[in-house]
């Protein structure tokens, strides 16, 4: 019965409100996890320059410990949702576990990097020992406690191919209201400093994960996570891989960036540049959180009506799902180019620090807008199964055209810092109109293949 009302939702319900259930609550979540590194970020910033610029640092390392993660989820949720759409329960069975198989090797491999390279991470970034001492003990304790963070990430994915984006959305309130709650106690209150803001981290991550995993190994779940599947199946394994990809490189190329960007920023601008930074990158989170969770929400609707061979249900999915990320996207745009000094004044009260992050976030910011286009249509490469064409459009924007760039333009225009900012909306549009073109060209055609099997 339960099956039965989960696919009348997912092939019957109205577009628009199939939407709105799905998607919505993992708005809200990503929203909330977006305020969580915020407020993060917020009150580290008070203990001094150097805890902010080395967690700024570390931001390439959590990065990476959460591109491993989604990774494997995104591979494993357009999987699950496929397999429901075509009614193949015993290969969603098979899925959730070698996707959780995957997930345990994945953490445990976490932990042992954590404690053995935290240090040389550090070193080789900065010369400042004040900034590796802050940077050591945070990334020790939230690398090598990340457990609860893949085990929250991975069941959130199985619940969103589910439709059941409601109990993602709790977990990650519970997690952010927790972390909101534990951070000034921990930093502050018993003068724990970054060890505080890690370990509030890590508790707050374990509180998500044990909401999530006790409800998958209940019974109240359609899809349960059985000890008997947790196993690699290698008919799985490849697919599971190539459909999470694309995502993975998305967040992990992210650590790549962020060490591009603060290597040139630190050459050319100094610590204040770095500092910009930080605040640049905790702000635009308001931005790519909530867009990615919309098609994180939108991904199992078009998944599950591509697997059933409804192509119409697929293209009304994708309108809306376009619509909106364009439309946050230009208001998020708006916002930076109007009042970036209010984003600024959130993280910092030296007027020095609030005015150069004023300039630079206008310049960082120029193409944002392009944001809400690109993510759109490389996410629905992925939806519908294309795994190939939507790897190369998440290496085009960053690993093809940002990095380079970052280096590039500096040797190019008088003003450094400004060439080294300028590299991100450049990227950003050239990047959107690719992948949008591409996406347009093909999409009837990949269609075109789904009814045929129905």
């Amino acid at each position: 019965m339960e099956e039965n009302t989960r696919e009348n939702k997912m092939g019957t319900m109205p577009i628009g409100k199939l939407l709105a259930n799905m998607a919505g609550p993992v708005m809200i979540s990503m929203l909330f996890q977006a305020l969580y590194n915020i407020v993060d970020s917020v009150f580290v910033a008070r203990l001094s320059q150097d805890a902010m610029n080395a967690v700024s640092l570390a931001f390439p390392l959590q990065t990476l410990c959460i591109a491993f993660a989604v990774g494997t989820g995104v591979g494993m949720n357009a999987l699950l949702a496929r397999s429901l759409g075509e009614k193949n329960m015993q290969a969603v069975d098979r899925a959730a576990g070698t996707g959780l198989f995957l997930t345990l090797c994945t953490a445990a491999v976490f932990a042992v990097l954590g404690f053995s390279l935290a240090t040389p991470f550090f070193r080789f970034q900065t010369e400042n020992a004040q900034i590796i001492a802050y940077g050591r003990d945070y990334v020790m304790i939230c690398i090598g406690g990340s457990l609860g963070l893949f085990l929250q990430i991975y069941g959130e994915r199985l619940l969103q191919s589910t439709g059941r984006t409601d109990l993602s959305m709790i977990s990650q309130i519970a997690g952010a209201v927790c972390n909101i709650v534990l951070d000034p106690i921990f930093i502050f209150g018993l003068n724990m400093g970054v060890r505080g803001a890690a370990l509030a981290t890590v508790i707050s991550q374990g509180v998500s994960c044990a909401w999530v995993v006790s409800f998958l190994m209940g019974k109240k779940t359609s899809l349960r996570l059985k000890a008997q599947n947790m196993r690699i199946d290698m008919k799985l394994l490849a697919p599971c891989i190539a459909l999470g990809l694309s995502a993975f490189i998305m967040q992990s190329t992210e650590s790549i960036i962020s060490v591009c960007f603060n290597s040139s920023l630190l050459k050319y601008g100094g610590d204040i540049a770095v500092g910009a930074m930080t605040i640049i990158t905790s702000a635009t989170q308001l931005l790519s959180m909530p867009v990615q969770g919309l098609c994180q929400g939108a991904q199992p609707i078009m998944s599950f009506n591509f697997g059933a061979g409804k192509g119409d249900r697929v293209k009304q999915a994708f309108r809306l799902q376009f619509i909106i990320c364009v439309a946050y996207a230009a208001a998020f745009w708006a916002a930076c180019m109007l009042v970036p000094q209010m984003f600024a004044s959130i993280f910092s009260t030296d007027p020095e620090l609030v005015r150069y992050t004023a300039w630079a976030m206008r310049v960082y910011m120029a193409g944002i807008f392009s944001t809400g286009f690109q993510v759109s249509c490389q996410k629905s490469f992925v939806a519908l199964g294309q795994a190939k064409i939507s790897l190369f459009m998440a290496c085009l924007r960053k690993l093809i055209l940002l990095i380079p760039l970052i280096f590039i333009l500096p040797l190019i225009l008088q003003d450094k810092v400004f060439a080294v900012f300028l590299a991100e909306p450049v990227s950003d549009i050239i990047a959107a109109t690719v992948t949008c073109s591409a996406f347009f060209i093909r999409f009837n055609k990949i269609l075109a293949t789904s009814q045929k099997k129905a």
